[in-house]
């Protein structure tokens, strides 16, 4: 007479597995992440009385860098650019991207003496002395429709100098987009008429 299985013991569910390094769930709204929870403030950086938008955090949440790309990509494409200019340094990291999706190039604004090639620059006034920025003689042409692209909006002395040097070129400044627009300071009137979009927007220091 055949013996009869021996019974198995239950099986124990599993834990969930967690990814190493995985960052945490940012607070999303409607199935959408909320972009400003992933911006990190820092006091007294780079002196004091400053808080210094961190946007590493961001950079560190793919979920977080694609919305923010989506959204700057949405933002810009009404202007309908034939290029993508993005601003040392961390211009380039939206900037491309950006250009990458609507399909244009992308040419980069460098500081003085960062190019290989023959350039066009710019000087403009800072607080204390002036600065120099370039960009390749080739890099857009005259005509071409251009929006420039940065990180962040502050004072703007910056952004108004790279959109000076793509209109030095006979190209035309479609529009001005920024990740962060710090609105209680000036940056923005130094753009003048340019069209100028920000995602994330902070009134107050």
């Amino acid at each position: 007479m055949a013996r009869p299985a021996p019974s198995r013991p239950p099986r124990r569910p599993r834990p969930p597995s967690r990814r190493p390094g995985r960052p945490a769930k940012s607070p999303s709204t409607n199935g959408r992440l909320n972009l400003a929870s992933l911006i990190r403030h820092v006091p007294d950086f780079p002196k004091p009385g400053i808080v210094f938008r961190d946007i590493t955090p961001l950079l560190s949440h793919p979920a977080g860098f694609r919305q923010a790309i989506r959204a700057l990509t949405r933002t810009v494409r009404p202007w309908k650019p034939d290029a993508i200019v993005g601003i040392e340094s961390r211009g380039f990291i939206f900037g491309a991207p950006v250009a990458l999706a609507l399909g244009v190039p992308f040419a980069p604004v460098r500081k003085k003496g960062k190019l290989p090639f023959r350039t066009r620059s710019h000087s403009y006034s800072l607080e204390y002395g002036t600065d120099t920025i370039e960009i390749h003689e080739d890099a857009v042409r005259p005509g071409q429709r251009v929006v420039v692209i940065d990180d962040l909006l502050a004072t703007g002395g910056t952004l108004a100098a790279a959109c000076a040097l793509v209109e030095s070129t006979g190209a035309r400044v479609a529009g001005c987009a920024c990740l962060i627009e710090l609105a209680f300071l000036p940056g923005r009137r130094k753009l003048g008429a340019r069209p100028f979009a920000a995602i994330l927007r902070y009134e107050a220091e």
